[in-house]
C-alpha cells in the first residue's frame, strides 16, 4: 500500500495531550497530508480490548481532524471510523507511540495495541508503536521520531495479511545508537506480579497493583531479546488466537 494521499488515523491510549502522540501525528504526516487524530480524553493505560457499551460516549472537536474521546482506545478507533472521519475511510491505523514498551503478554493489556487491533478487525491495516524508556530516566523519543515513518512506509508497502496488525518496539537508546531492525516472536513477560497492601489517610485499606515485570529477555527471536539489544522488534500478531495443535487433540476427545 503506498501512502501517499492514503488516509491515516492516528490514536494511542496514553490520552489526546500525550507526548508519544505528538511524534506520531508527526510521524505520519511525513508520510501523507490526510492525518485525522482521535484519542482518548485522558490515558487509558492496560485498558486492553475493552470497549464501552454500559454508558454515552462523548466526542470532543479540539480543531479540524483533531478529537478527544471520554473512553477507550477500541472506542476511539471504533467511533473515528463510524462518526468522526466522515467521506473516505481511513487507509491505516497507527497506535501510539506509547510511553513504554509493549512487549511478550503485554499486549494483551496493552490499550496502544488494542486500538490496532480494532482498526484490524474493521479491515484496515495496523501498525501499534511502542518507545522502551526507563522509570526515572528521560524518554528517548528521537528514537521513535528517527526510525517510525520508514518503518512504517515499508511495512505498508509490502503489505500484510487482513488479520494481522504490526507490534513495533523502539529500544531505550538515542537514535544512532540503534542497532537495526529485528523480526521477532512474542516474548514472555507478566506484568501486575508486584502486588502492595496499604492504608489510606482516612484508614480504609486498599491493594495497588504495581507495573514492575517478571520477564525473560534471552528467548532467542523475541521481542524483548531485541530492545535488549538494542534493536528495533517488529512483530506481527495475528488476531486468531485458536491453538491448531489442541483443536486437533480435542476433536479425537470429541469426536
Amino acid at each position: 500500500m503506498g501512502l501517499a494521499g492514503a488516509r491515516i488515523l492516528v490514536t494511542n491510549d496514553d490520552g489526546i495531550h500525550a507526548p508519544g502522540l505528538k511524534v506520531l501525528e508527526t510521524i505520519a504526516r511525513t508520510l501523507s497530508r490526510d492525518v485525522w487524530v482521535v484519542a482518548p480524553e485522558s490515558e487509558q493505560s492496560a485498558s486492553g480490548h475493552s470497549l464501552t457499551l454500559t454508558g454515552p460516549l462523548r466526542i470532543r472537536r479540539i480543531s479540524e481532524r483533531r478529537f478527544a474521546v471520554n473512553g477507550t482506545p477500541t472506542d476511539s478507533v471504533l467511533l473515528a471510523i463510524k462518526r468522526i472521519v466522515r467521506g473516505k475511510a481511513p487507509e491505516l491505523v497507527l497506535s501510539g507511540v506509547n510511553s513504554g514498551g509493549n512487549l511478550g503478554e503485554d499486549i494483551t493489556y496493552s490499550g496502544t495495541v488494542a486500538a490496532a487491533m480494532e482498526g484490524t478487525l474493521l479491515g484496515i491495516p495496523a501498525i501499534a508503536l511502542s518507545q522502551m524508556r526507563r522509570s526515572g530516566h528521560p524518554i528517548h523519543w528521537g528514537t521513535a521520531a528517527e526510525h517510525g515513518a520508514a518503518i512504517v512506509e515499508r511495512l505498508c508497502a509490502a503489505g500484510f495479511p487482513r488479520n494481522v496488525l504490526i507490534n513495533v518496539n523502539f529500544p531505550d537508546v538515542a537514535a544512532h545508537s540503534v542497532a537495526g531492525i529485528r523480526v521477532t516472536r512474542q516474548g514472555r513477560r507478566k506484568v501486575g506480579d508486584m502486588v502492595t497492601d496499604g492504608v489510606d489517610p482516612r484508614g480504609h485499606a486498599y491493594v495497588w497493583i504495581g507495573a514492575d515485570r517478571d520477564e525473560d529477555a534471552s528467548f532467542a527471536g523475541s521481542d524483548l531479546a531485541a530492545v535488549n539489544a538494542g534493536a528495533i522488534s517488529v512483530t506481527p500478531l495475528c488476531l486468531d488466537l485458536t491453538h491448531r495443535p489442541t483443536m486437533a487433540a480435542l476433536k479425537r476427545l470429541f469426536p
